[in-house]
C-alpha cells in the first residue's frame, strides 16, 4: 500500500512561533518548518511514494515526507537512528519540523526510519532529496552562497544484514539454495536436506548440529571439511534438477558459497583444509547484503557495513552533498561524485576542510 501525501499546517501556530523565537542557532530547523510544504510538494511526495509497493494489503505506510525530514535532520545533527527517535519525543525543534509537538511517542519507529533510508539510497533518491533541499534554500535565500566553505568527513554506517563467520556464511548460503528448491518441489526443507545428505544445513544452528569442540583447531578443520562436503553434495544434486539449476537464486547462493571458500579457505602443504590466515581484500561478510564489508574507524576499532561521507557548509551547517561507499574503500574514491554534486549546484568551492584520507 502506498502512503498518502503528508499535509501538515503551513501557517505556524502560536506555540510553534514561540518555539521558533527560542531557536538561536541550528537555523535549519526553522527553515524546514517554514518551507516543508514547498520542499515536499505534491509532485515530490508522489515521487517518494514510489518507494512502496502499490498493494491493497497492510497498514498505510508512514508518509515518506516525514521520514525524509528526519533523514535531513539526522545528517544535520549527526544523530543515529536511536537518537533521532529519542529526539522526536524530547526535542521540540525536531517536533516542530515533523509536526508532533509534545508527542509522547515518536510518529515512527527506528526500524521504519532505517528501512526508509535504505530504500531511499537504493532508488537514488537520497541525492534528489539533498539537491531539492539546496535548491529551495537558495531560492528562498534561507541558506546558500555561491562561495562555498565546506568540510568533508566520513563516519561509519553499520550494515543492517547479519555478519557471520566462514562456517555460518557457507551454511547460510546452502540453506538459502535448498530453501528455494524445497519451495519449488513443495517439500519441507528438512526433508530435502536429509535426502541430499546435508541435514546440518536445515538445522537452526549449523555449529550446534556439527556438535564439535570449537576450541580444538583439528575439530574446527574437520567442521570446515564437513561443510564443504555439504556444498559439493548440494551442487551435485542441483545438476540433476534442471529447473533448479537454472533458478537465479539457487545459482547465486551456490556461487556465493564458492566465493566464500575461495576467500576464506586454503589447503596446507599436508593437504589439510583450514581457514586462511588474514582477511581477503574484498571478503564477503554477509549473505543477504553482498556490498557490506569490514571497515576501520582506527587500527583498533572495526565496523561492518559502509562509510557515509558528508559535505557540510561551514557557514550555515547545511549538508551540501552525501556519498556512501563500502566500508573498505578509501575515502578519496568518493570525491569525484561529491564534485559532480557541487557542479550541479553551481557553487564555487573556495575552502575545503578534509583529513589526509581524502587526499
Amino acid at each position: 500500500m502506498r502512503p498518502k501525501n503528508w499535509n501538515p499546517p503551513i501557517e505556524p501556530s502560536a506555540l510553534e512561533q514561540s518555539i521558533v523565537k527560542r531557536i538561536k542557532r541550528a537555523k535549519l530547523f526553522t527553515f524546514l518548518r517554514q518551507h516543508r510544504h514547498q520542499l515536499f510538494d505534491q509532485e515530490f511526495q508522489e515521487e517518494l511514494s514510489q518507494l512502496y509497493a502499490n498493494s491493497p494489503k497492510g497498514q498505510p505506510p508512514i508518509p515518506p515526507a516525514q521520514l525524509a525530514l528526519a533523514t535531513i535532520l539526522q545528517a544535520y545533527t549527526g544523530a543515529s537512528d536511536a537518537e533521532a527517535i529519542e529526539a522526536l519525543t524530547m526535542d521540540r525543534r525536531w517536533q516542530l519540523v515533523l509536526d508532533c509537538i509534545d508527542c509522547e511517542n515518536a510518529p515512527f519507529s527506528q526500524a521504519t526510519l532505517a528501512r526508509f533510508r535504505t530504500a531511499l539510497i537504493i532508488q537514488g533518491l537520497d541525492r534528489r532529496l539533498i539537491e531539492k533541499t539546496v535548491e529551495l534554500a537558495e531560492q528562498t535565500k534561507g541558506f546558500g552562497s555561491k562561495q562555498l566553505r565546506a568540510a568533508l568527513d566520513s563516519s561509519p554506517l553499520w550494515g543492517a544484514s547479519k555478519v557471520e563467520d566462514t562456517y555460518n556464511l557457507l551454511g547460510h548460503a546452502l540453506k538459502k539454495a535448498i530453501g528455494v528448491i524445497s519451495r519449488q518441489q513443495g517439500r519441507e526443507l528438512s526433508e530435502l536436506a536429509h535426502d541430499i545428505g546435508v541435514d546440518i544445513v536445515a538445522s537452526s544452528s549449523l555449529k550446534a548440529a556439527l556438535d564439535l569442540n570449537w576450541d580444538d583447531p583439528d575439530e574446527k578443520n574437520l567442521a570446515l571439511g564437513i561443510v564443504l562436503d555439504a556444498l559439493e553434495r548440494c551442487e551435485n544434486f542441483v545438476q540433476t534438477q534442471p529447473e533448479s539449476s537454472e533458478h537465479l537464486q539457487v545459482r547465486s547462493a551456490l556461487e556465493t558459497a564458492r566465493l566464500i571458500e575461495a576467500q576464506d579457505v586454503e589447503i596446507d602443504a599436508h593437504g589439510e583444509i583450514k581457514l586462511l590466515k588474514g582477511v581477503a581484500k574484498e571478503r564477503r561478510i554477509s549473505i543477504e547484503d553482498d556490498e557490506m564489508r569490514h571497515g576501520r574507524k582506527s587500527k583498533s576499532q572495526r565496523f561492518d557495513g559502509y562509510k557515509r561521507h558528508i559535505l557540510r557548509d561551514l557557514d550555515n551547517g547545511l549538508v551540501r552533498a552525501v556519498g556512501v561507499t563500502r566500508a573498505n574503500i578509501p575515502e578519496a574514491s568518493v570525491t569525484d561524485a561529491i564534485a559532480i554534486d557541487l557542479k550541479y549546484q553551481k557553487v564555487n568551492l573556495v575552502e575545503l576542510h578534509i583529513d589526509r584520507a581524502y587526499q
